[in-house]
C-alpha cells in the first residue's frame, strides 16, 4: 500500500536551497571568503580581457585561449554565487523550478567548457613547442575561432538533455535541496522514480568530457616533455619548459579539486553534507580566482603590460 502522506508532483513551482546544512549560524561567516573569491576572480579576469584587447601584441592563439576562459569563468562563478549569497545574507531559499534547471545547465556547461578550452591550450603548448615553425599557419584566427565553437557546442549539446531528464522525473514529499545552488545530483536524489538513467548519464558526460580531456591533455604534455628534453642547451629546456608553468597550474588548480569533489560525492559516504557543499563551492569559485593571477604572475607579456599600466597610473 502506499503511504497516504506522500504527495507527488511532475514539476514542483520552487525548490528551496538550504545552503550549508548544519554550519546556518556562520552562514554570514562563510559568506565574506566567498563574496572575496567572486570579486577577486571577476576583476581578475577582467583585467585578462582589458590587457589583451589593449596590447595587440598580446593577439595570438595563447591569449584568445586565455580570454576564453576568462569569459568562462566569470559565466561560471556567476551562474552560482549570487544566488548563494543570496541565501547566506538574506536567507532567500527559494528558487523557480525553471530557474534552477537553468542554473544547473549553465553550471555544468560551462565547467564543461572550462575542461574544454584547457585541452585547446595544451593543444597550443603542443604546436608551439613541438611545431614552432608552423605555430601561426597551424593555429590561425579562424582555426582558433573553430576551436571554441566546437568546444562551445559540444559542452552544450552534452548538457542540454540533463535539464531535460530532470523535468520529465516526479516529485514527492519534499522540494528541499541540502545546497546552495541547483547540482543535477542534488536535484535527482529528491525524485520518487528510478534515477539510473539520469545517474548515468551524469556519469557518462563527466568521463566523457573530463576523462577524454585529460588524456588528450597528457598525451600532449608527454610530447611536450619529449621535445624539450631533446633540446641540446639546459638554459632553452628551463626556458621552455617554463612557457607550459601557466597553463600546468590552471590545470591543477581546476581537475584536482573537481576530482575530489567527485569522488566526496560519489564515495564519501561517511563525510559530513556541510563538507560537501562547501567543497562544491570552492572547487567551481577557486579556477575562476587563480586562474588570472596565474596568468598574470607567471606569463611574461601579460605581466609587463599590468606593470606598464599600474606605473602609468601612477605617474
Amino acid at each position: 500500500m502506499s503511504d497516504s502522506n506522500t504527495t507527488y508532483f511532475t514539476n514542483p513551482s520552487t525548490f528551496i536551497l538550504l545552503g550549508i546544512p548544519g554550519l546556518e549560524a556562520a552562514h554570514v561567516w562563510i559568506s565574506i571568503p566567498f563574496c572575496a573569491m567572486y570579486i577577486i576572480a571577476v576583476l581578475g579576469n577582467l583585467t585578462i580581457l582589458f590587457v589583451v584587447k589593449m596590447d595587440r601584441r598580446l593577439h595570438g592563439p595563447m591569449c584568445y585561449f586565455l580570454c576564453m576562459l576568462a569569459v568562462n569563468d566569470v559565466v561560471l562563478c556567476t551562474s552560482i554565487l549570487p544566488k548563494t549569497l543570496s541565501i547566506l545574507w538574506f536567507n532567500a531559499r527559494e528558487i523557480d523550478f525553471r530557474a534552477c534547471l537553468t542554473q544547473m545547465f549553465f553550471l555544468h556547461c560551462f565547467s564543461a567548457m572550462e575542461s574544454g578550452i584547457l585541452l585547446a591550450m595544451a593543444l597550443d603548448r603542443y604546436v608551439a613547442i613541438c611545431h614552432p615553425l608552423r605555430h601561426s599557419t597551424i593555429l590561425t584566427n579562424t582555426v582558433v575561432a573553430k576551436i571554441g565553437l566546437a568546444m562551445g557546442l559540444r559542452s552544450s549539446l552534452l548538457i542540454v538533455p540533463t535539464p531535460w531528464m530532470v523535468k520529465q522525473l516526479p516529485y514527492c514529499r519534499t522540494n528541499i535541496i541540502p545546497h546552495t545552488y541547483c547540482e543535477h545530483i542534488a536535484i535527482v536524489k529528491l525524485a520518487c522514480a528510478d534515477i539510473r538513467i539520469s545517474n548515468s548519464y551524469g556519469l557518462f558526460v563527466v568521463f566523457f568530457v573530463t576523462g577524454l580531456d585529460v588524456l588528450f591533455i597528457t598525451v600532449s604534455y608527454i610530447q611536450i616533455l619529449r621535445a624539450i628534453f631533446s633540446l641540446p642547451m639546459k638554459n632553452a629546456r628551463v626556458k621552455t619548459l617554463g612557457t607550459c608553468g601557466s597553463h600546468f597550474c590552471a590545470i591543477l588548480a581546476f581537475y584536482i579539486p573537481c576530482l575530489f569533489s567527485l569522488l566526496t560525492q560519489r564515495f564519501g559516504h561517511n563525510v559530513p553534507l556541510y563538507f560537501h557543499v562547501l567543497f562544491a563551492n570552492v572547487y567551481l569559485l577557486l579556477p575562476p580566482m587563480l586562474n588570472p593571477i596565474i596568468y598574470g604572475v607567471r606569463t611574461r607579456q601579460i605581466r609587463d603590460r599590468l606593470l606598464h599600466l599600474w606605473t602609468y597610473k601612477r605617474a
